[in-house]
């Protein structure tokens, strides 16, 4: 079996620009969110700058010693103290800042005390271990870690001759979790109408393994489900730790769908949604409504929710008098379908790894 590639596949995949998912105004109600003959939505776009700093790295001077930052041009993808992770990077460039996650108690700082903590004398240079990463070339890395924009467990690095043991240190650029760990995969499917969540079916039903094929010896995970009727984004992955904590409900990881139903739909079904509807298993609501689309006959609507009961976008419109017609997931936390046609299946880009692990405080 052969590794999955870093920065994803698909030639299916052009690199247009765009923000979310394409809607048809189509009688009838065709939707392109990731189903049937259309394309779920634009493209990912050029990579976008992140927060501008431009500032000189503190102490620095006009003097200052070879392969600093301060006397080389900025990169076309400068971000705060430099070039961003992963600049060149396919997959995940218009993903902006990390969001915020819970930090460790830092040891305060001395200017020596915690660094020599973290030093493994049999390690690797940490510059040497983001560069195999991928974060960018060695170089650059070095005047990562000299900017202060780089942490190991919890703990800002600006010396560049801390080793480091790539297996178990915990390592973050920007806020972004860097993955040293070759071994784990992450993968997104873009799931059929009819296909069942599962790698194997006994009644043998079309399921999820059928689609794997390079991939087929390889043990993964479905984070979540989605129910045989129910298209779009189904995540695949062998991380057990990062599979639990998106799935526990503590974490709240939000979840977009594309929900077709038949119209017209009295006004007021949003706010409804919003405030919270009795169900058999207690109140759901959604933490967004949108009206993407009103034809005759047919509405199409976007909702965000972060609950993971069964079926609960289904049951929420059957609960307002508006059965599903057609439910595509376009979004899970940052990874959205975007373009990627039915059926198939890509490796996330280390970006997009990066804000996913993120998202649940990895």
């Amino acid at each position: 079996m052969t590794q999955a590639p870093r920065s994803g596949s698909g030639r299916n995949n052009p690199r247009g620009g765009g923000k979310g998912p394409r809607q048809s105004g189509k009688p009838g109600g065709g939707f392109s969110g990731g189903a049937g003959k259309g394309r779920p939505g634009k493209s990912f776009g050029k990579p976008q700058d992140g927060p501008q700093a431009g500032k000189p790295r503190p102490g620095q001077s006009a003097g200052a010693k070879p392969g600093a930052a301060a006397g080389r041009k900025p990169g076309p993808n400068t971000a705060s103290g430099g070039p961003r992770p992963y600049g060149k990077e396919r997959f995940g460039q218009n993903l902006g800042p990390v969001n915020s996650r819970p930090k460790k108690a830092k040891t305060p700082r001395t200017g020596h005390g915690e660094t020599s903590d973290l030093h493994d004398p049999q390690g690797v240079r940490l510059q040497k271990v983001l560069a195999g990463a991928g974060v960018a070339s060695r170089r650059v890395c070095e005047d990562m870690i000299e900017a202060g924009r780089v942490e190991v467990d919890g703990v800002v690095v600006t010396e560049l001759g801390v080793r480091v043991d790539p297996a178990t240190a915990v390592i973050h650029v920007d806020g972004m979790r860097i993955q040293t760990d070759e071994s784990l995969v992450y993968y997104v499917f873009n799931k059929p109408k009819g296909v069942v969540s599962t790698m194997e079916d006994p009644e043998g039903r079309p399921c999820v393994s059928d689609y794997l094929k390079k991939n087929k010896d390889q043990r993964l995970f479905h984070v979540g489900r989605l129910d045989q009727a129910t298209e779009g984004l189904l995540l695949l992955t062998n991380d057990g730790e990062l599979s639990n904590r998106l799935t526990h409900p503590s974490y709240e990881v939000p979840k977009t769908y594309l929900v077709q139903v038949r119209g017209p739909m009295a006004h007021g079904i949003g706010a409804q949604m919003k405030n919270g509807i009795e169900l058999e298993d207690g109140v759901a609501k959604v933490d967004s409504f949108r009206l993407v689309d009103s034809t005759p006959g047919h509405v199409l609507v976007e909702v965000v929710l972060h609950s993971g009961k069964n079926r609960i976008v289904r049951r929420l419109f059957d609960a307002v008098g508006h059965p599903v017609v057609r439910l595509v997931r376009t979004q899970v936390g940052p990874i959205r379908l975007n373009d990627q046609r039915q059926g198939t299946i890509r490796a996330l880009g280390r970006t997009e790894i990066g804000h996913l692990l993120a998202t649940v405080g990895m």
